[in-house]
């Protein structure tokens, strides 16, 4: 075992320690100044849990609700009842009740007049939490007092924080662990544990920073970061420049571990089809005990999501794969060559997120439209091979392919294959009502029949079929043009031409030998 190891090990069993020092706040609302002082002078040395008081002082009502909102993380009030009304205390209590909707804070009403508000009646009343005549509370009683409270006022803030975090995880589910890429769950993952470790108002994990990293080809890169380290992502991590974080993760990766050590918690995650992420999150104090339980539990859920995320991802690929091999079957057996519906599906792509649509709908649609021809396994090789024109009853032949595809996808019940059959059904309609096999026109064609139907013409144009060979890349896109608004929807035309140096470079990219 190394001494990196050693030092590691030992520390990960460490009793955590408060998130800060921070003192308990303790309101007196009171018309009396003697009040004021006397409290202050009882309670000056005092301290519970190793903090002390902020005393803050309210001499109304009114003065106490500015106070109460400004700060939102007092522990105790001690409340005077007859100020500037007979029951202003009480009417107050109400209003941190009711209006505040502050069930944490400690209520003591504190009076020297009892006969104006009977004990048994406000207690139940005003959810008041203890009742002193201000003759009884000696020194001592007032710290006893006092300290119930603020004992009171921290189990219940514990209760109110484990609840919140919990809810928090589960608020998050359906957001972060949906289907997408691990590079935007691995983000949602450090806003959700940043987001869980704020939950108090005065926390100082709200300056947390953290980041994520996945191992690609061998070794790790940051996918997604936050805070101190945001413009690390798609940095190797042995380029971080931060020893200490780089250390820990190495720790964590070698050892396959998850741990807290200090400020910093790092989690490793291993996938079924063993692929390694790992995530690092530093606040700049100590994590407490409750947080450490809150980032455990929401630990187990990221554990398990990315197993189902890797496992999507897995079979994404090879969904991909297959759609991709199928549609270059149907076309090669037309042409004798390959990456025709790998290019379609590439400029398809391009074109949807030119046209506005989502990137979510556009990745669906680059999987369809590989399956565009499919209906073509219909058609026999004699007319498919025919090295010569068509006649017309071969041509009306060849026209059925559209509706044979259309019917081969339509009963899949998946969004998928359905958005292929339109495809397929559509593709060969043309924006004046001249095409078919149902003769739409304008925007009765879907948009993503339409776009198909501009990606597979420029690509047929573009390369050797059985009875051609390809046009001069002049000549296709002359033809483009020359056929804006009557076989093709003229605005899918302006954004093929005004993006048509990427066009072209997708074209590079997924050629075939038959291309020029």
């Amino acid at each position: 075992m190394t001494d990196d190891e050693l030092i590691f090990a030992a520390e990960t069993t460490e009793t955590a320690l408060p998130i800060e020092q921070r003192l308990w706040k303790l309101l007196v609302v009171d018309d009396d100044s003697f009040v004021h002082k006397v409290t202050r002078l009882v309670l000056e040395d005092y301290t519970f849990e190793g903090n002390g008081l902020e005393i803050l002082s309210a001499f109304s009502a009114e003065e106490g609700k500015s106070l109460l909102k400004e700060h939102q993380d007092i522990a105790v009030i001690l409340l005077d009842v007859v100020m500037e009304t007979h029951q202003a205390g009480l009417d107050l209590a109400a209003w941190i009740r009711d209006e505040l909707d502050n069930n944490l804070i400690r209520i003591i009403l504190r009076t020297g007049q009892p006969g104006e508000a009977p004990e048994q009646e406000v207690i139940f009343k005003y959810d008041i939490n203890d009742y002193k005549e201000k003759a009884e509370l000696t020194s001592q009683k007032l710290a006893t007092t006092v300290t119930t409270a603020i004992r009171s006022y921290r189990d219940l803030r514990t209760i109110e924080r484990n609840r919140a975090g919990l809810s928090q995880i589960v608020a998050a589910s359906p957001t972060i662990f949906r289907s997408q890429s691990l590079g935007e769950f691995a983000s949602g993952v450090l806003t959700q544990l940043v987001a869980t470790l704020s939950l108090d108002d005065d926390t100082v994990m709200a300056r947390a920073s953290g980041l994520a990293a996945a191992k690609e080809d061998g070794s790790f890169k940051v996918i997604a970061s936050t805070g101190k380290y945001s413009l690390t992502r798609d940095m190797p991590l042995e380029r971080l420049g931060d020893k200490e974080a780089l250390q820990s993760i190495q720790f964590a990766t070698k050892n396959k571990q998850t741990f807290f050590k200090d400020n910093t918690f790092v989690g490793f995650y291993r996938t079924a089809s063993d692929s390694e992420s790992v995530i690092y999150l530093r606040s700049s104090g100590p994590i407490s005990e409750i947080d450490r339980d809150l980032i455990e539990v929401f630990s187990n859920n990221i554990s398990a999501a990315y197993d189902n995320l890797d496992l999507h991802r897995v079979l994404n690929e090879t969904q991909k794969d297959l759609l991709f091999i199928l549609g270059d079957v149907v076309e090669s057996r037309t042409m004798g060559m390959s990456n025709h519906a790998r290019r379609v599906a590439e400029y398809s792509h391009l074109l949807a997120l030119r046209s506005g649509m989502d990137t979510e709908s556009a990745n669906q649609f680059k999987l369809a439209s590989p399956m565009h021809d499919i209906g073509k396994i219909g058609i026999s090789d004699s007319i498919l091979l025919k090295p010569s024109k068509l006649d017309a009853r071969e041509f009306d032949i060849i026209k059925g392919h559209p509706t044979i595809g259309y019917n081969i996808l339509k009963g899949s019940e998946r969004p998928l294959m359905h958005l292929a059959a339109i495809i397929a059904l559509e593709h060969h309609e043309q924006w004046n009502g001249e095409g078919y096999p149902m003769g739409l026109a304008g925007e009765e064609i879907s948009l993503v029949g339409r776009i198909t139907r501009v990606a597979d013409v420029f690509d047929a144009l573009d390369s050797h079929r059985p009875h051609k060979e390809p046009w001069p890349l002049e000549d296709s896109i002359d033809y483009m043009k020359q056929n804006r608004g009557t076989d093709f929807d003229p605005t899918i035309i302006d954004l093929f031409m005004e993006n048509l140096d990427e066009i072209l470079e997708l074209r590079a990219t997924y050629g075939d030998e038959s291309k020029d």
